[in-house]
């Protein structure tokens, strides 16, 4: 089924009803934006990309934290605007592992329902846009999930049939890939595991099997989808069994110890969820959420702490909705940001942000951030191995360590949009004023997840704006910072 726009429109046990988790805050921004704040993605130099849904969706904008790091106090500047005749709404999309932005499809254009087969990469250097085609043949992208691969190649699904397809970054030329696949992408979502393989959980043509719980594994290497067993509950929508499209899911969110959190919809009753341990491949049912709420297109997010956070609404796109989060074991009911009460589920997003909060939008001008209790275990955290001790400003460099790219893709809503974080941000912090600059992070050698002691090298640009001094450096992945390393900035 396909949403209008909203101007149209544990041991795993089962709990009967969520608890209330201890209190944890949301901020606005100070400075709100004079748009309606739709799909985020963090730039690998700090900045923020936001899209403006609203009537000409050809826009976005660019938001820059303050001079000491803080996105509540941030900035907000136009970018270029998107290719003529491309202006899409609910698309995949991702920043390549050169720094680049790609967008493609859209299930809306211009605020048509067209299912858009269009495609455009944004130069953050340059401040420009360029068209890519689509692939060989296809008539549809519309809003398929894409996703960057361990090797750096960027993946894109069609909403309306078995196809997928590489990009090559250079040339951008697709080839195919994802033989074997069970049924069509429409409304799937893709996680990335540990060791390059992703997760999707069939949403299912009717015609398939009304009664499906079928999972599958996309294997990196071969490039082909194999069964990887039931998920025990039926998380597509169960209620809305019609011959036409597949049904809504959730997001599914991986966890620093190796489990995915996947999150069900349902047109008629309590959503189900379930948890998938990526280190022996099984399947196991989660709660369900309590009363009548469902995560029909939502986001999710990874909290710094390692849990979970989900936004959920009654039914199919009711309004109302109420957060929830994930520890392992139970299912707890969040505090709320302004403004959720005219909220469905599908209108909200989240972004993780270098400082370890959360941004969330909801198509409205009130940003907000949300900060997670707790703290995140040192496990998790980069670890820099090899470092400059001297930089200059504006000139480039290489450093490397581990789990620079984070434990998992940081947030995850589905087939309308993905904001993976995991890769690495480099933040230098003066000593005398501290103020914070950002270095853009660009080339990394590994895109993975949760690689554990392997060592990945990244470049990274210093500033030209860089204070000069004695400094501080930390790598950032999901949120999460390094040690520092000392380091003179010439």
């Amino acid at each position: 089924m396909k949403k209008m726009w909203r101007t149209v429109a544990l041991a795993l046990g089962v709990l009967v009803g969520a608890s209330v988790a201890p209190a944890q805050t949301w901020q606005p921004l100070s400075n709100q934006p004079g748009f309606g704040a739709g799909a985020m993605l963090l730039l690998m130099d700090g900045t923020v990309l936001v899209h403006s849904e609203q009537a000409n969706s050809q826009n976005w904008y660019k938001l820059t934290p303050d001079a000491y790091g803080s996105y509540v106090n941030g900035t907000w500047t136009q970018i270029a605007s998107m290719p003529s005749g491309y202006a899409p709404l609910y698309f995949g999309s991702a920043v390549l592992p050169d720094g680049r932005v790609i967008v493609e499809g859209g299930e809306y254009n211009n605020l048509q329902a067209v299912w858009t087969n269009q495609g455009a990469i944004y130069n953050p250097l340059a401040n420009t846009w360029a068209s890519v085609a689509p692939p060989s043949g296809w008539k549809y992208i519309g809003d398929a999930a894409g996703v960057v691969l361990d090797n750096g190649t960027y993946m894109q699904t069609t909403c309306c049939s078995k196809r997928a397809a590489l990009l090559d970054p250079v040339a951008l030329t697709w080839s195919p890939t994802g033989a074997g696949k069970f049924d069509v992408y429409d409304e799937e979502g893709l996680t990335k595991l540990p060791g390059g393989n992703l997760l999707t959980v069939d949403a299912y043509v009717f015609q398939y099997d009304p009664s499906g719980t079928n999972s599958e594994i996309y294997d990196a290497a071969t490039g082909t989808w194999s069964s990887i067993g039931s998920t025990g509950v039926q998380l597509w929508d169960s209620c809305n069994q019609t011959s036409g499209p597949s049904q809504e899911v959730g997001p599914m969110v991986l966890r620093p110890d190796g489990t995915v959190f996947a999150t069900g919809a349902n047109s008629c009753a309590a959503g189900h969820t379930a948890v998938y341990d990526s280190k022996t491949g099984t399947w196991a049912p989660g709660p369900d959420f309590p009363a009548t709420f469902a995560a029909s297109d939502a986001p999710g997010a990874l909290e710094t702490n390692g849990n979970v956070l989900v936004m959920a609404s009654p039914l199919t796109f009711k309004s109302s909705s109420k957060f929830f989060e994930w520890n392992g074991s139970s299912l707890y009911v969040m505090p709320e940001p302004p403004g959720a009460q005219k909220d469905s589920s599908f209108y909200g997003h989240f972004l993780q942000l270098p400082t370890g909060q959360l941004l969330f939008s909801d198509f409205s001008n009130d940003m907000e951030v949300f900060t997670p209790a707790g703290a995140p275990s040192s496990a998790w955290a980069p670890k820099v191995t090899k470092a400059p001790k001297n930089v200059r400003r504006g000139s480039s460099y290489s450093l490397s360590g581990t789990l620079l790219n984070g434990m998992s893709e940081g947030a995850s809503y589905g087939d309308d949009y993905q904001s993976a974080t995991n890769y690495p941000i480099v933040r230098l912090v003066n000593n005398a004023s501290g103020h914070v600059f950002y270095c853009r992070a660009h080339d990394r050698d590994n895109a993975g997840v949760a690689t554990g002691g392997t060592v990945i090298t990244t470049a990274f640009d210093v500033p030209a704006n860089a204070e000069a001094g004695a400094s501080q450096l930390y790598v950032v992945a999901n949120g999460i910072a390094s040690a520092p390393v000392a380091v003179s900035v010439q």
